[in-house]
C-alpha cells in the first residue's frame, strides 16, 4: 500500500491560527495522532501558556504518524479573502500528510474540500485531540515565524502581537505605514489608507 493511499481508522486533525490578525500568513496544520502515544495535556492552544504550547508542540512532533504544515501568505489572503484563503492553507496541510487518513476532523463550521471525507467540529479545539494538536502546532509554527518578520521589519512589534490588531500595532502602522505582509484588504488597513489619502507606501523589510 502507497503511503498516499487512505488507512482505515486513521483520523487527522486540522486547525487554523492567525485569521483574525491583520498582518502575516494564516497557517494550517494537520496531524495524525498515534493512539498508543497521545501526549497528555492536550487543549485548545489559546487556553495554554507559551511555555506549556511549546513543551506540547516537542511532544506532539515526537509522537504523532504524521503531520504537515499548510501557509497561506498575506497576498494571496488579499486576493482569495481570509475564508478561501483559510480552506486553502487547510488543504495544503491535509495534502502535505504522509499518510492519508480516512477521516479529517477541522476546528469550526466550515470543512474544506478534500479528496476524503472532512467533518466540520464546533469547538473541536477543545474537544478532539487531534485537533487540540494541531491548534498547538500550528500557533508554536506561526508565532515562531512572527517573531522572525520582527526582525525583518522591525517596529512593528510582530513578536509581541503577533500580527493581532493591538493599540501598539496601529501606532506602529501610523507611523511607518503598512510592510509586506500586512493584509491591505482588511478594514483597519483600508482605513489607514483613506486617511493617508491612499499614498501609503509599504515599509522595505531591514
Amino acid at each position: 500500500m502507497s503511503p498516499h493511499d487512505g488507512r482505515a481508522g486513521l483520523v487527522a486533525g486540522c486547525d487554523e491560527v492567525g485569521r483574525g490578525t491583520w498582518a502575516g500568513p494564516v497557517v494550517s496544520c494537520a496531524l495524525i495522532l498515534d493512539p498508543a502515544r497521545v501526549p497528555p495535556g492536550l487543549a485548545d492552544s489559546k487556553t495554554l501558556s507559551p511555555r506549556r504550547r511549546e513543551a506540547l508542540d516537542m511532544a506532539i512532533r515526537g509522537s504523532c504518524l504524521a503531520l504537515a504544515l499548510g501557509i497561506a501568505s498575506a497576498e494571496e489572503i488579499d486576493r482569495l479573502n481570509i475564508l478561501q484563503a483559510t480552506l486553502l492553507s487547510m488543504q495544503r496541510a491535509v495534502a502535505g500528510l504522509r499518510l492519508r487518513p480516512a477521516l479529517v476532523l477541522v476546528d469550526g463550521n466550515r470543512a474544506p474540500s478534500l479528496e476524503m471525507p472532512a467533518r466540520a467540529v464546533v469547538g473541536g479545539d477543545a474537544t478532539q485531540p487531534a485537533i487540540s494538536a494541531a491548534s498547538i502546532v500550528a500557533k508554536v509554527w506561526r508565532d515562531a515565524h512572527m517573531a522572525e518578520l520582527e526582525r525583518r521589519y522591525p517596529g512593528y512589534g510582530f513578536a509581541r502581537h503577533f500580527g493581532y490588531g493591538t493599540a501598539q500595532h496601529l501606532q506602529a502602522l501610523r507611523e511607518l505605514g503598512p510592510c509586506a505582509e500586512h493584509r491591505q484588504s482588511f478594514a483597519p488597513l483600508r482605513r489607514l489608507r483613506e486617511a493617508a489619502g491612499g499614498a501609503a507606501r509599504a515599509a522595505e523589510p531591514a
